[in-house]
């Protein structure tokens, strides 16, 4: 079995859509503006659309996080000062953080086996918080945030980064995992490790490689590499 764990920390411990959801109506309603579903629905697709391009290094991380607002305020006639939102929609999400049911058990069981490290795109505040917040702490070898270390997933450079930087690392011992093909598959491959591709809510993505809708499955794969 391997004992070099690789997970992702949104989508695939953390239930990032609802957080995210919460704190932008929060964010919003700072300013006086009234938010609804339909303008969560714009935001959450202009937000995704802005982070693949920054994982194809065409957009900078801060100005990401004023873009999406300024992007929805002018598609939707919103009279709000982007900044201002942006600000507080960072600050405000430190605080708002939802574990998927049975991710504290996983990582118990994970870091019985081995060791356990989070490899995020996440902000660091917010990562750091939501970690403590969860409780995951205590099973934690290890945290690697593209924001403190300089590089993002998917660029080959965070992966060698993380392998850089765990002792008496071994990748035929490792396994990467979390929900994204563009990121953290890429990254996967890119040093040539084991990945399993995590996805709680849907399994109809085409990927004929490994992939898990649960925890329980999930830890029979790793169980049987």
């Amino acid at each position: 079995m391997k004992d070099i764990f690789l997970l992702d920390l949104d989508d695939t411990l953390l239930d990032f859509p609802r957080a995210e959801e919460q704190n932008f109506y929060e964010s919003l309603r700072s300013v006086g503006a009234e938010p609804n579903g339909e303008l969560y629905g714009r935001f959450h697709l202009i937000n995704d659309d802005l982070w693949r391009r920054l994982e194809r290094g065409e957009i900078e991380r801060e100005k990401l996080k004023v873009r999406r607002f300024e992007l929805l305020f002018k598609e939707c006639g919103i009279e709000a000062d982007a900044e201002k939102v942006a600000a507080f929609y960072v600050k405000n999400f430190d605080n708002i953080c939802y574990p998927f049911e049975g991710s504290a058990a996983l990582l118990q069981e994970l870091s019985a086996a081995g060791r356990v490290f989070i490899v995020s795109n996440g902000g660091a505040s917010t990562q750091h918080s939501h970690v403590k917040l969860a409780g995951f702490g205590q099973y934690l070898s290890g945290m690697f945030i593209s924001e403190e270390i300089g590089f993002h997933k998917p660029m080959s450079e965070f992966a060698h980064h993380v392998e850089a930087h765990i002792e008496n690392y071994d990748r035929a011992r490792a396994v990467w995992i979390g929900d994204s093909l563009t990121s953290d598959m890429v990254c996967a491959k890119s040093v040539g490790i084991d990945f399993i591709l995590y996805l709680p809510r849907t399994m109809s993505v085409s990927y004929d490689g490994l992939k898990a809708g649960d925890y329980k499955t999930l830890f029979d794969l790793i169980q049987g590499m």
